[in-house]
Order: structure tokens, then C-alpha cells, then sequence
């Protein structure tokens, strides 16, 4: 009697093979996953937080971070994409290891099947070198448990993305070390605002403002994997240099709205610095904003930091 065959998908001795149905919807999962404000919030099993330098998700792109372990341990990750297929399917070649230990190299491919409109699942099929190097870092590392504990905390992620109300206000303050004007100056002109506006690492090739009550303004930003995100608004309060108020919503490429927001902020001298407070409250119009409003406030204090560095640019005459 001849054996049957193993299925095709079998994990082979050289596999570590994960995977887990979310109860979200799979461009929700595929954003929790690529945009790095959200992976600091899940990446790594219970108790490890994650730093991330660099996260560029296209083929050929880097990513590094440092996961820090709940023992104080730090392991640092350098990751190489090799394809990027949204919102299907990434693949990519890790390596990391303990701080002041061995080195660790596999290729980890994630796909992202979607089972039907508001569910995913999700399959993690990491490939070593060989059997013993699989084995290893199961045993020394427990990537299995620690692979389920990583899935455990994306559930939980987009739980919370799934049941918080679509809509956000944040509140930021910040003292810059720069009188009012220039700091009024830096934040409604477009060649000083091109340079600072949007997180770390996003450019933006359109910047076209018309300062002044009822004039509108326009933004692309273009993140490091060279996506773009359109966004417009309306100035609804120009008062100089004390306070601006304008609406800014984020659009898809057709024009669609994805979030609508309304956005204030005041400038109050103190000396020879100023006193900025932003505040800001936006609603998502379409399901998937849902993401981006959860990184809002990590977005909008990530620009501040740029707008301080802008400043202090411009207050150096550079």
C-alpha cells in the first residue's frame, strides 16, 4: 500500500508556520501592519516594546528596529523587503539577534487572506537555512510561542481600532525657542512648511497655500515607500501672528474623503519664545481612516519635532 502524499502546503523542517483569523478587514490589517506608528503598538510577544529607526515597506526597502525585551534585553532587527504585493502578500529577509549574541537569518513571508469583507486571515511562513538553525531558534528564542503572542497583540490592535469611536481630538503644546512671527512665519509659508509638515521621514512635493480667511490649501505627502496621501483644506481664521484655524481632510486619489478634520492653533509670545498649542479633531468618512486616526497623535508630534528643527533653520538664516 503506497503512503499518501503530505499536503503541498506541509511545513517543512526548515519552516516555522503561524496563522490566525482577525475580525477585520484585510486593507485594516495590511495598514496595522505597514504603518510603523501602529507596529511600535504590537510588534513581538507579551512585554517586549519596539523601537523602529527605519521602516521603508517596498521591494528593496530597509527596515530596522529594536525589540526590547521585558528583562531589559535589547534585539536588534534589520530587515531587506523583497516583495510587496498590497494587500496580499510581503516578504522579507530578518536578521537579529540578542544584543552581544549570535546572529539569527531566515525569510519570513506574511500573506493576508481575506475570508470575507470584516475578516483575515493572516499566515506567517518563516524559512531558515537550515533544520538545525529552525530548531534552534525555536528552542532559544521560542519563535513559535513568541510568533502566537505577536499575532495575539496584532488581534488586539485592531480590536481597539475596530471598537473606538471613528473620531479623534488632539491636544499639543509646545514652547519653541523662537520669537512669535517666526514661528507664525515657518508654519504659513510654503517653503518652510514643505520641510517640516507630516511624520518622520515623509517629503512633500506639493505645498500650495493661500493664507487668508476663505482661501484653501493643498498638500501630497509622500511617504518613505513612495506612496502618496492628498490632503485640503479651507482657512476658516488667519489672525497674525496669534492663530490660524483651518479644515484639513485627507482624500483618496479620486478625491473621495477618508478623514475631515478642523484644526486650531495659537501663538502666544512668552519673551523671546512661543507658546504653540494645536488642536485639532477629525472623524473618519471611510472605514479604513480608522487606522490613521489612531496614529494621529504620534503623526501630528512627530511634524512638531520637525517644525521645532524648521525653526531653529530659520532662525539661523539657513
Amino acid at each position: 500500500m503506497k503512503p499518501k502524499p503530505e499536503p503541498a502546503n506541509r511545513p517543512s523542517d526548515r519552516e516555522i508556520v503561524i496563522e490566525r483569523v482577525f475580525n477585520a478587514p484585510r486593507e485594516l490589517v495590511w495598514k496595522a501592519w505597514t504603518d510603523p506608528l501602529h507596529v511600535v503598538h504590537w510588534w513581538g510577544p507579551r512585554g517586549f516594546t519596539t523601537t523602529v529607526e527605519t521602516m521603508d515597506v517596498r521591494p528593496g526597502g530597509i527596515w530596522k528596529h529594536v525589540m526590547h525585551g521585558p528583562d531589559g534585553a535589547n534585539y536588534p532587527n534589520r530587515s531587506v523587503f523583497s516583495e510587496v504585493v498590497e494587500p496580499e502578500r510581503i516578504v522579507f529577509s530578518q536578521g537579529g539577534r540578542r544584543e552581544g549574541g549570535p546572529e539569527v537569518n531566515f525569510v519570513s513571508t506574511w500573506t493576508f487572506d481575506a475570508l470575507s469583507h470584516d475578516r483575515t486571515k493572516v499566515t506567517i511562513r518563516m524559512v531558515f537555512p537550515s533544520a538545525g538553525d529552525r530548531d534552534r531558534v525555536a528552542r532559544e528564542f521560542g519563535a513559535v510561542e513568541g510568533g502566537k503572542q505577536t499575532l495575539g497583540r496584532l488581534a488586539g490592535h485592531l480590536k481597539s481600532l475596530m471598537s473606538n469611536p471613528a473620531e479623534r481630538e488632539v491636544v499639543i503644546t509646545r514652547t519653541l525657542d523662537a520669537p512669535r512671527d517666526l514661528v507664525f512665519q515657518v508654519w504659513t509659508n510654503p517653503e518652510h512648511l514643505a520641510r517640516w509638515w507630516g511624520p518622520l521621514g515623509f517629503t512633500n512635493p506639493v505645498c500650495e497655500l493661500d493664507v487668508r480667511p476663505g482661501g484653501k490649501w493643498r498638500m501630497v505627502m509622500r511617504g518613505p515607500d513612495g506612496a502618496e496621501y492628498p490632503s485640503q483644506g479651507v482657512y476658516r481664521e488667519v489672525v497674525r501672528p496669534e492663530r490660524l484655524v483651518f479644515t484639513n481632510d485627507a482624500v483618496d486619489q479620486s478625491g473621495s474623503p477618508l478623514i475631515q478634520g478642523l484644526t486650531a492653533v495659537t501663538f502666544e509670545s512668552k519673551g523671546t519664545r512661543t507658546r504653540l498649542v494645536l488642536r485639532t479633531q477629525a472623524i473618519a468618512a471611510a472605514p479604513i481612516a480608522r487606522i490613521y486616526l489612531a496614529g494621529m497623535k504620534a503623526g501630528w508630534t512627530q511634524s512638531l519635532d520637525r517644525l521645532a528643527n524648521e525653526v531653529l533653520r530659520a532662525r539661523a538664516g539657513n
